[in-house]
């Protein structure tokens, strides 16, 4: 826990904590997705393929581009973790402090999920949410954070001394992996890098 009571700070110290924030990012001139056009696209969508992800675990598919994908929980109430990467360059994947930068630090419909440097672009546009009923809470929050780090054996290998591999970064890299058929060297290289 971080200290209850700060050391004494300079004498302007209440002045200081009084100033407006300053907007890191004005987003006035970022570019909006055409709402419209997708909510017309989306009562035409044809189903082409189902992917069930069993519960620990991880799966991948494609989606090409200008296509939809939808997640839905089936069993209830679960958390889910998702990345994006580039089909054609896997360097290029989702980008979740440049999103939570642009967005703020829960997405829903018409937010977009950018890739990382140097690319910057969006990798998916939120069309439709089912659960945009819940709104926003007194703390600021809703259902689809950006906030934190999925789970990894890193972490868990620093706070616990354990190495456990079956952690949500490790099950998105092995379905990643999988998917794309890497082989050994090259999944060791994607573990240490993602």
């Amino acid at each position: 826990m971080k200290p209850q009571t700060p050391p004494n700070g300079p004498k302007d110290a209440e002045a200081r904590r009084q100033i407006a924030p300053v907007i890191c990012y004005p987003t006035d001139g970022l570019p909006h997705p055409d709402m419209d056009i997708l909510n017309v696209a989306r009562t035409s969508l044809v189903k082409t393929g189902e992917v069930i992800v069993p519960p620990r675990d991880a799966r991948c598919f494609d989606v090409p581009k200008g296509h939809f994908f939808r997640i839905t929980s089936i069993e209830g109430a679960q958390v889910g973790d998702l990345n994006l990467w580039s089909a054609h360059d896997l360097t290029e994947h989702f980008y979740s402090g440049k999103t939570r930068a642009l967005h703020g630090t829960h997405l829903s419909t018409g937010d977009r999920m950018w890739s990382n440097f140097p690319h910057m672009r969006p990798l998916a546009t939120i069309s439709h949410d089912t659960l945009d009923w819940y709104g926003w809470d007194d703390d600021g929050g809703s259902v689809h954070d950006v906030i934190g780090t999925r789970c990894d054996p890193y972490t868990a290998k620093l706070l616990s001394g354990i190495d456990y591999h079956h952690c949500c970064h490790s099950n998105l890299l092995r379905g990643l992996a999988a998917h794309c058929q890497l082989d050994n060297a090259l999944r060791n290289h994607w573990f240490m890098m993602c």
